[in-house]
């Protein structure tokens, strides 16, 4: 027998694992991150046109045969002057946050209350209610707003932002509830029992005991909440008339529109300045809204 040298058996030993550890790096590369760079490139790429369309000189925007879609060669200020200056862009800006916001807090409060209701109370029925109050939430707002114009008519509040402020909670709120439903369900009972054997009402255990520990998910509600308003296109294109008085995504479609000539530098300029605010709002509460989906009081 031939004795096998011994630096060649441990060479041999080393290049085993280095094969293996080289074969789980191009596998991780292959299944993860080829994958999640395309998904990052499909998203991000409307947010990049829209960035690029807004600064391009209109000679730029017409005319692909001299100049490269993708880059820019020329920048320029002149669509968001236009926007800002122009139109009454700023006071589109200031209805649609005022309406989000009010909508958003009126959603949550109602929210808020028939979620523990339903869940903590345990009255006869309860579980039907809130598969009944999600169901209500698949009803499509285009089947909605007809029944809801004549509503809004009687009211007399055609034509006015509070008659979105008032109907954005129909498709806001049941959504919420169903949400807010399963997240008090995580919320340890005995916590709840023990202020009450010690005089604690049900508002006050609301107050000081669930509501604390319920905040990810008030904020998951909250920028749901906040950006289907803010996005809601619908509701507010049938209840609103007047140009000042519209919100930013129905503005900018009736608006910068005239026929068949779009303004795209300004239409891109638009989209771009109206999806910073919510960009905005998701960066300061990430945290909150991922703890939210994680999972919740563990006892």
């Amino acid at each position: 027998m031939t004795d096998v040298p011994a630096a060649e058996t441990k060479g041999s030993a080393t290049a085993v694992p280095e094969a293996m550890a080289w074969d789980n790096r191009a596998r991780r590369v292959v299944l993860l991150y080829v994958p999640l760079a395309c998904f990052v490139l499909i998203l991000l790429f409307p947010f990049y046109w829209m960035t690029v369309t807004s600064f391009k000189p209109n000679a730029e925007l017409y005319d692909y045969k001299t100049y490269n879609p993708f880059l820019i060669g020329s920048p320029t200020l002149d669509h968001i002057y236009k926007l800002l200056f122009q139109t009454a862009y700023p006071r589109w800006l200031l209805t649609t946050m005022m309406v989000a916001v009010a909508s958003t807090t009126l959603s949550l409060l109602s929210s808020v209350l028939a979620a523990y209701a339903i869940q903590r109370l345990r009255f006869r029925g309860s579980q039907y209610v809130g598969l009944a109050i999600y169901l209500a939430y698949l009803v499509p707002p285009s089947i909605l707003f007809i029944p809801l114009a004549t509503v809004v008519f009687q009211l007399g509040l055609f034509d006015s932002p509070l008659a979105l402020i008032l109907t954005f909670p129909t498709f806001l709120v049941p959504f919420c509830t169903w949400l807010l439903i399963g997240y008090f369900k995580s919320i340890p009972y005995e916590l709840e029992e023990c202020a009450l054997i010690d005089g604690a009402t049900r508002l006050q255990i609301l107050r000081r005991i669930t509501l604390p520990l319920a905040v990810p998910g008030l904020i998951s509600a909250g920028i749901f909440s906040f950006t289907l308003s803010w996005n809601e296109f619908i509701y507010s294109l049938a209840f609103i008339q007047s140009s000042e008085k519209k919100t930013v995504p129905v503005a900018i479609i009736t608006e910068l529109i005239s026929g068949d000539v779009y303004q795209w530098g300004a239409l891109m300029a638009g989209s771009l300045l109206g999806s910073l605010p919510v960009a905005i709002f998701y960066s300061f509460f990430v945290d909150y809204y991922v703890s939210s989906l994680t999972g919740a009081v563990k006892e």
